[in-house]
């Protein structure tokens, strides 16, 4: 039996219909999704204690008699053709319907794999069907019991809950169905040995290899896919990526299985190409079937496979505790695939090891059965076809064994061979006695050098460590050319690691190097036994720093491509983007680094990486199975390393130079809009992010604010999604921006211009006002609860919990109490003081209100960018012509970082 502060619910069955009850979940504080996996539709609910029966009660009616009214039918074609809208300039969806493009044409894995307006109106239409008509067909077809899976996860005790479950879901008719079946394979041999040219929407040159092979669903404990994927993905010395990294070839690898369903499956290793691999694509493809005949030649070795499932067994027996909506989608997957004895472990514990199977899955992995989808933006030009549904232009050739067999032979003399054993499984998985039980970090040590954190693991009893370091250089985004070689500075530090450092990974310690605001941090994160080794390799990595001219021109690449990229993001992500660069002070356009990065070199990194180090302060958290003195052992060694010596490479920071991390404090009564033009011309979506900023963190206007955004998330959806039809990405969030508080409303639509969606967020808040002044005490009471009980909701695992605390530290505010602080106050809030909230910040025209528009115009709206910039400003209300120009002549909030000289142990 499980327990939960919520009862959760989750079913699957076999084809998607609409749910007439997600109004009624998610007015009583919960949630509800939907999700398609492999044959099946699956429905997940997450709801309130105080209204499991109800709740349970109506799901189960959902399945016995569907309520979906003509307009709700056409609410959900419009809301999948929205969808489908945001993934037009996709990569990956384009690649994937490409690939079942390429296909049998008798195969369902063929057909246009999301629908769209055309799929799901225009053409039943034309062949006089209704598609509500035939959604009630499917329904009372293929709707039955004996195809459904539900697992519920609540905290009542388990005779209750399944009294109720026999009683209220007894009624589902049985009319013995069958499982979703599609026999037969996808791939004929004419759609085997070929070679498809692509054009891709971002920069970049991607090698999709690609095998139909016997779906490991059916060996799952014998795991053939985990090994092969295992050792082709496998990124040490002597690996195919190592070989490939080392000659400038490739900056990524991945291999496993894919579109795995219980008939056919794939094997697939993607590889991510330089500008001088793209020239070399023959022999990369050489060299993976070179290492494809090493790992014939050496025979099918029983230690890897041992190690791979003493590895999988460990992480089975001290995996994390996940959120109770995942746990309950993972168990009901699994009643679909597994019989009952594996439906807790799934295929997550390999342990029959049988080379005959994992040869015959790697003989599949041939010439003769290979699939080749390369893509490239330098195929421009060179295509004849075209993708029905996403417009992708590709060309199709066949190829031939013996030219594979040439491409082996021409490819270059390199060294591949097995991994050797993997030194960081951990052996040592005892738990530490925490000499004193802390319920919030406290604060080991404060010197010139570093402050440290620390959290023993008082909660979660596994043998994981949880460690953060935030090098502070002032050096690091002085300007905008500082930043960009800081980033390069990051990213080889992982490259100059990863062949090391991956078998940490593999074994379940994890780490990271990456760029902040104020410098770059490290983080480690897994089993404690093996965590000092990695930490102090990265320390002396960092500490003996040197540019290798060929890595630097690769990462340089990589970071270039990163920036080139960007104008191909959603436009409600570039509308967040200027959202930031007009509120956050020291904040560097990504125009102005992408201009100065191809002027880089690596003698200005080599030059710049001293100074960068010359002057540092040491953030520093450490939480989980280590005890005090560990922890301060391992700070006092990287303190060695940089401060100490003959030679110190830093020296600690005056005080003027601690960072401080503030923003914009927008004035009082005013309406500023920012526009732009989407930078993807061929983006059809425009997109607002319309943000209220509200106050300084304070617990007392938190909980005001987050009770707000809670009664108002669910309103703002049902009126701007379902009913408006705006636009698939419709939502409202809190937003929390260096320590101010605000809300947002983010929405994506080729339905209305940024202006229009604007006026359509004003009309909301007009709206919900009424809703507000008229909510019942009970309703009011209800919504209280729902978020108290969210927030004392204990962490789940050492990585949540520590996740919160660090983000107190590294934002200067230090309120480790927080929820337990902001849940008294919540509890003393009227329903009176709500409305007086929302009417002094929130509503349209309220004299503290402060919001900022950022409208960004897709090309379906661009007729109305230059017409509406050019509108007579409304009273209070200010257009932001230049970000910098605006930022500079505003004050800004007083920062909570840079205080580290003021913090009391």
């Amino acid at each position: 039996m499980f327990y939960s502060k919520h009862m959760l619910f989750y079913a699957s069955e076999k084809y998607p219909q609409e749910d007439s009850y997600s109004k009624y979940i998610t007015e009583h504080g919960g949630s509800m999704n939907a999700f398609t996996a492999s044959e099946e539709t699956n429905y997940y609910f997450d709801v309130n204690a105080d209204c499991f029966e109800e709740a349970l009660d109506r799901f189960a009616q959902f399945f016995i008699k569907p309520l979906m009214s003509p307009d709700a039918t056409m609410r959900e074609i419009k809301a999948v053709d929205s969808e489908n809208q945001k993934n037009l300039l996709s990569d990956g969806w384009r690649m994937h319907q490409l690939q079942s493009h390429i296909s049998s044409e008798s195969h369902p894995f063929h057909k246009f794999s999301t629908g769209n307006w055309e799929t799901l109106e225009v053409q039943p239409k034309a062949k006089g069907l209704d598609t509500r008509h035939e959604l009630l067909k499917f329904y009372e077809n293929n709707y039955s019991s004996n195809v459904m899976h539900l697992v519920v996860y609540a905290k009542e005790k388990l005779d209750k809950v399944q009294i109720l479950v026999e009683n209220i879901f007894q009624d589902i008719p049985n009319h013995n169905c069958n499982r979703a079946n599609f026999p037969g394979q996808p791939c004929t041999s004419e759609h085997l040995q070929v070679l498809v040219r692509a054009i891709p929407i971002k920069e970049g040159h991607k090698l999709r290899i690609i095998w139909p092979i016997t779906p490991e669903i059916h060996h799952y404990k014998e795991g053939p896919c985990r090994y092969l994927g295992h050792l082709i993905g496998h990124e040490g010395e002597g690996s195919l990526y190592y070989v490939l990294k080392t000659l400038g070839w490739a900056t990524g690898l991945s291999a496993g299985e894919s579109d795995s369903t219980m008939n056919f499956s794939f094997f697939k290793v993607v590889i991510d190409l330089t500008d001088v691999g793209q020239e070399h694509m023959q022999e990369v493809i050489g060299l993976l079937f070179r290492y494809i005949s090493l790992l014939k030649q050496s025979g099918i070795c029983q230690w890897i496979f041992d190690e791979l499932s003493a590895i999988c067994e460990t992480k089975f027996h001290y995996a994390d505790k996940i959120r109770p909506i995942n746990y309950v989608i993972s168990l009901s997957l699994n009643m679909q695939l597994y019989p009952p004895e594996d439906w807790l472990v799934g295929s997550s514990l390999p342990s029959k090891f049988d080379p005959k199977l994992i040869g015959t899955v790697l003989d599949q992995l041939s010439v003769d059965n290979v699939r080749i989808f390369w893509e490239s933006k330098k195929f421009e030009g060179k295509t004849d076809k075209v993708e029905k549904w996403y417009g992708t232009a590709y060309s199709i050739e066949k190829i031939s064994g013996p030219l594979v067999q040439d491409w082996m032979q021409s490819a270059p003399d390199v060294n591949l061979h097995l991994p050797a054993s993997n030194i960081f499984i951990p052996t040592d998985l005892s738990l530490k006695r925490a000499c004193e039980k802390v319920e919030f970090p406290v604060l080991l040590r404060k010197s010139s050098y570093s402050s440290i954190w620390y959290k023993p693991d008082t909660m979660f009893s596994t043998p994981k460590a949880y460690v953060k370091i935030d090098f502070i250089c002032p050096h690091a985004d002085i300007s905008p050319e500082a930043e960009v070689l800081t980033a390069i500075f990051t990213r080889l530090l992982m490259d100059y690691l990863n062949e090391y450092a991956y078998y940490a990974e593999v074994a379940g310690l994890y780490y990271g190097i990456n760029l902040i605001d104020s410098g770059f941090q490290v983080t480690l994160n897994g089993y404690n036994h093996k965590l000092r080794v990695l930490l102090e390799t990265i320390v002396e990595k960092i500490a003996k720093f040197s540019v290798k001219p060929d890595r630097y021109l690769v990462i340089k690449e990589t970071l270039l491509k990163d920036y080139q990229n960007f104008k191909f993001q959603q436009p409600y992500q570039q509308a967040l983007y200027y959202c930031s660069l007009i509120l956050e002070d020291r904040t560097w356009p990504l125009m102005d680094e992408l201009a100065i990065l191809p002027h880089l070199g690596a003698r200005d990194l080599d030059k710049f990486v001293p100074t960068l180090l010359s002057s540092a302060y040491l953030e520093c958290f450490i939480a989980g199975n280590i005890e005090r003195i560990e922890a301060e052992s391992m700070i006092d060694h990287i303190e060695d390393t940089f401060f100490k010596g003959p030679n110190p490479i830093s020296r600690p920071l005056n005080p003027s130079q601690y960072p401080a991390n503030r923003i914009v404090k927008l004035e009082r009564g005013i309406g500023y809009f920012y526009s732009a033009e989407g930078l993807n011309s061929n983006d059809e979506n425009s997109a607002l992010v319309h943000y209220i900023q509200v106050h300084r963190d304070e617990f007392l206007q938190n909980v005001k604010l987050q009770l707000f955004a809670h009664v108002a998330k669910q309103a703002a959806f049902h009126q701007l999604r379902t009913v408006e039809q705006l636009g698939y990405i419709t939502v409202l969030a809190q937003s929390n921006h260096c320590g101010i508080r605000g809300v947002q409303f983010i929405i994506q639509s080729t339905v209305k211009g940024p202006r229009g969606i604007d006026l359509r967020v004003e009309a909301f808040l007009d709206m919900f006002e009424k809703k507000l002044v008229e909510m019942t005490i009970d309703e009011f009471k209800s919504n209280v609860n729902a978020l108290v009980d969210a927030k004392l909701e204990k962490f789940k695992n050492l990585k949540e919990e520590s996740r919160f605390y660090w983000g107190e530290i590294s934002g200067g505010t230090l309120k480790f109490d927080r929820r337990e602080s902001e849940v008294a106050l919540l509890k003393t809030l009227t329903h009176q003081d709500l409305i007086n909230f929302f009417n002094e910040h929130i509503k349209v025209g309220a004299p503290c209100k402060k919001s900022l528009s950022v409208r960004v115009y897709g090309n379906l709206h661009s007729s109305e960018y230059s017409g509406d910039l050019n509108q007579p400003l409304q009273p209070n209300t200010v257009k932001i012509d230049d970000i910098f120009s605006f930022r500079r002549s505003q004050p800004l909030y007083g920062s909570f970082k840079g205080a580290y000289g003021n913090v009391k142990l």
